[in-house]
């Protein structure tokens, strides 16, 4: 993967997608303009919500294992690479921090942190016990949403999650009902790890996994709508949805099967895409965005302080969040481009490098 001649770039281009689908999702919600908009628009954005963002983890699962394919292969686990794990974690911890102080609440990558410390310890362990702890870790998150407050720490709004500076707030945000906790997302990126040791460069693999999530996708959605309307009469609209909906709040185990269906067959597309054209300025300009996700991401965060600093996050449009999240997306693309073009890394990505190795 150091080799650009053996880098599967369609990673780096489903990556762009992922940051992309999540600046959308934030920025609607972040201007308050989720139900202010046309259905149509509604449906869709409201198809990325949870939904790229687990793109995105599973793509760094998958990124983990190619890393550590070496250490893996020869049975012996490399201290180093643990280490190194463990210093991007604790930089990805300690910026994730300075967005939340920054009142970036929904950030991301202080639990994304996490994700990497927990896979650290997988680095050598089977396929068979990778999935046997991707289960475990789901279905540990659906008791506890059945057993515990999932409310606890937030505001009556359910927007801000008032008690994240106690103890007892940030453990329960951090694990349990946080916007991306631990239990059940760590899933995703240990199933990520799984799916870096699949030949996805293999046509009938590729084709087989894509029906086979496809298939997963249409049964899992079709479930969760059948569950919903059964169980509504009974238990009311709220509980059922709490149940068996497939939105990411809360992660329902029908959430975490459908937005991983979801997210491989984005990223196998992407593969496919990326190989059939491969040269074409299009495709390479998004695999330079995708090489600069961590550097676009904290950037989106920066757009936002600006609306925030001249009142720009009241109450606004769906096809306004929108258009300036496309807007930002544009820019991103046409500057990731010129950027990679005069640098190998982007800045925070550069930064990240020389403080863990």
């Amino acid at each position: 993967m150091e080799k650009s001649a053996k880098r599967i770039i369609g990673f780096d281009m489903a990556r762009a997608l992922a940051i992309l689908g999540m600046v959308i999702v934030n920025y609607k919600i972040s201007m308050n303009a989720e139900g202010n908009g046309p259905e149509w628009l509604k449906t869709i954005t409201g198809l990325l919500e949870g939904r790229a963002s687990a793109i995105f983890v599973i793509l760094a699962g998958i990124g983990i294992s190619l890393m550590t394919k070496k250490a893996r292969m020869s049975g012996t686990p490399s201290k180093e690479y643990r280490k190194m794990i463990w210093r991007r974690s604790l930089f990805l911890f300690v910026l994730g921090m300075i967005l939340f102080l920054m009142q970036w609440s929904a950030d991301i990558l202080h639990y994304y942190a996490f994700y990497m410390f927990i896979a650290s310890f997988f680095i050598v362990a089977s396929s068979r016990q990778l999935i046997i702890a991707t289960v475990g870790i789901v279905l540990t998150s659906q008791i506890g949403q059945l057993l515990l407050n999932y409310e606890f720490g937030w505001d009556a709004t359910f927007q801000h999650y008032e008690l994240f500076w106690s103890w007892k707030g940030f453990i329960s945000n951090l694990f349990y009902n946080g916007y991306h906790p631990i239990f059940p997302w760590s899933a995703f990126l240990l199933f990520g790890m799984w799916v870096g040791r699949i030949n996805v460069q293999n046509h009938s693999i590729r084709k087989k996994m894509i029906s086979v999530s496809l298939f997963t996708f249409v049964i899992t959605e079709a479930a969760s709508y059948t569950l919903i309307k059964l169980s509504e009469p009974a238990m009311g609209r709220e509980i059922a949805y709490y149940l068996f909906d497939t939105k990411p709040m809360p992660p329902t185990l029908l959430y975490m099967i459908s937005s991983t269906s979801t997210a491989i067959i984005v990223i196998l597309l992407c593969i496919m895409i990326s190989e059939k054209w491969r040269e074409t300025a299009v495709i390479q300009a998004f695999v330079y965005t995708g090489q600069l996700a961590l550097t676009l991401y904290i950037g989106h965060f920066l757009v936002l302080a600006v609306f925030f600093m001249f009142g720009g996050l009241a109450e606004n449009t769906l096809p306004f969040a929108v258009t300036i999240a496309l807007i930002f997306c544009l820019f991103s693309t046409v500057t990731s481009t010129w950027w990679r073009k005069t640098f190998k890394r982007g800045p925070v990505e550069s930064l990240m490098r020389k403080v863990s190795g």
